[in-house]
């Protein structure tokens, strides 16, 4: 593997790609610590470290997405959730309103259009989105930071007239969320891998370096603690623990069903074309991490809700009933199973088009071997994939709650219990297996060239005519990146000083 990512910088294309994809990123991470104009972090910064078990619910899952920016009030701090949300409404839009139906199957033109209304759908999602935000931050910031924030002790968080605040820092979040698409969409055509996802999963990777030292804090007991740190083996059996679960992370990841396929032979004049067999993949996960998303909002909101009218009423039954499906209890855990299950079959509903697949089987003279063309195919396809749908929601279902067991059942910190499994797991293990997938396709591309040229006699012309372009593409690399590399280095050294005033 190692040798694998040496090689990927040996060639002159996907070097270049790497280092744009890096730098992009780069920038992302610089945005998402950029504070709002009349935000002051330091009462949040004091908070957080306050909170041994902080970012769960729904807002915890939106900062995690958002990579820290959102409790830090930066300027990216709605992140890339906004065009995601505009996405998902474009697509169950499609399955309803024929005309965006028609738009989907117009190839590129139709791509375009419907990102065209993605974009305009965002920009309406970023304005309401932000502006709520604001609005909660100026009036109940506790509502957002925790509900035991308190301004009297912590500090005012926001320092600037209400309206003022309200009006640019909906500008600035707005412009922050549409920088992020553009940098996305830069990345998917310039560099390697999908922009909009490596934004979301480098946002997630950066809570790690918080994460380790949490994780270091459970081994080392403070000065002047009663309580005992854990020993070698609580430590070798998380290290174990968290590669069982990465490994099968990827596992349900990559899991798919095979249905072989058969092409029937077509005579064309003298030539024979078909007969040949393949398969058809159906994967066990196939809803993804949708489901969870989804579920995780919705179970939120009752909660909220409930609170709120037993707090407005005085009535205790609203207060109890809210408890009762909290986070961490029982009823939660269980709601929380069967609105994943619901989810995962509504959304292989929505994307998964049996009658459709069956048909353009038909077209192509393919058929399932044992399984009669057209409606008796649909049927069957249908029947293989409500089975595996079930498999895939009570993988992601033990998946998503591994993360509350070790917070709650083992007090372990919510910054290190994430990266065992979870939401942003998932999202990340899939990622990182497409990105590395398309690096892989590159190398093989170029080990399949030098295959063919083991065998032939070259002349050193050829060797010194190889390494002349290999010596000008470091060359042209150098001077377009060299400014760039500078102010990386520059901003590093300015991080770590920064970091060591802090401490200090």
């Amino acid at each position: 593997m190692l040798s694998a990512f040496t090689n990927s910088l040996k060639i002159p294309e996907l070097r270049q790609k790497i280092f744009f994809t890096l730098a992009l990123l780069f920038i992302a991470r610089v945005g998402a610590n950029i504070p709002l104009p009349g935000i002051n972090t330091g009462p949040i910064t004091e908070f957080m470290s306050d909170q041994a078990s902080a970012g769960g619910g729904v807002v915890g899952l939106f900062n995690m997405f958002t990579g820290g920016a959102l409790l830090k009030g930066a300027v990216f701090a709605l992140g890339i959730m906004p065009y995601i949300s505009a996405s998902i409404i474009m697509q169950l839009v499609g399955a309803v309103f024929p005309a965006i139906a028609r738009l989907q199957q117009e190839g590129d033109v139709g791509r375009q259009k419907i990102n065209q209304y993605t974009r305009y759908l965002t920009l309406g999602i970023c304005a309401v989105q932000g502006l709520l935000l604001l609005v909660a931050l100026s009036t109940n910031p506790g509502s957002l930071i925790g509900q035991g924030f308190n301004p009297a002790e912590y500090g005012s968080v926001v320092i600037m007239p209400q309206l003022p605040f309200l009006i640019t820092g909906t500008i600035f979040l707005t412009a922050g969320t549409m920088i992020m698409v553009w940098l996305g969409e830069q990345i998917t055509q310039k560099g390697i891998g999908n922009g909009i996802s490596l934004l979301i999963t480098v946002s997630i990777i950066s809570g790690l370096p918080a994460a380790v030292m949490a994780a270091y804090q459970m081994f080392v007991a403070p000065v002047g603690s009663e309580g005992a740190a854990l020993g070698v083996p609580e430590g070798v059996l998380m290290l174990g623990l968290l590669f069982a679960v990465t490994a099968g992370l990827v596992a349900i990841t990559q899991a798919q069903r095979k249905i072989p396929v058969q092409y029937a032979k077509r005579v064309v004049g003298r030539k024979v074309y078909g007969g040949q067999s393949s398969f058809l993949p159906l994967k066990v996960n196939y809803a993804g991490v949708m489901p969870v998303i989804f579920a995780s909002a919705i179970l939120m909101f009752p909660a909220q809700i409930l609170s709120y009218l037993g707090s407005a009423t005085g009535m205790r039954f609203f207060n109890d009933f809210a408890d009762a499906i909290a986070h961490g209890r029982a009823a939660y855990y269980i709601i929380f199973g069967l609105l994943i299950l619901i989810f995962s079959y509504f959304w292989v509903s929505m994307m998964f088009k049996p009658i459709q697949i069956a048909d353009d089987l038909k077209k192509n003279g393919g058929y399932i071997p044992g399984v009669r063309p057209g409606e008796p195919t649909a049927k069957f396809l249908d029947h293989i994939m409500t089975r595996l749908t079930l498999a895939g929601a009570i993988s992601i279902t033990v998946i998503a709650l591994f993360p509350d067991v070790l917070l709650f059942a083992y007090n372990v910190p919510f910054s290190v219990a994430v990266f065992f499994g979870g939401t942003g797991m998932l999202i990340t293990v899939g990622v990182l297996l497409d990105t590395m997938r398309q690096i892989e396709t590159y190398l093989l591309q170029r080990h399949y060239d030098g295959f063919l040229k083991k065998g032939k006699i070259r002349g050193r012309s050829a060797a010194r005519n190889k390494q002349l372009v290999d010596s000008a593409g470091l060359q042209d690399f150098w001077t377009a990146w060299r400014p760039l590399l500078f102010i990386a280095i520059a901003l590093f050294v300015l991080g770590i000083v920064s970091w060591f005033l802090n401490l200090g």
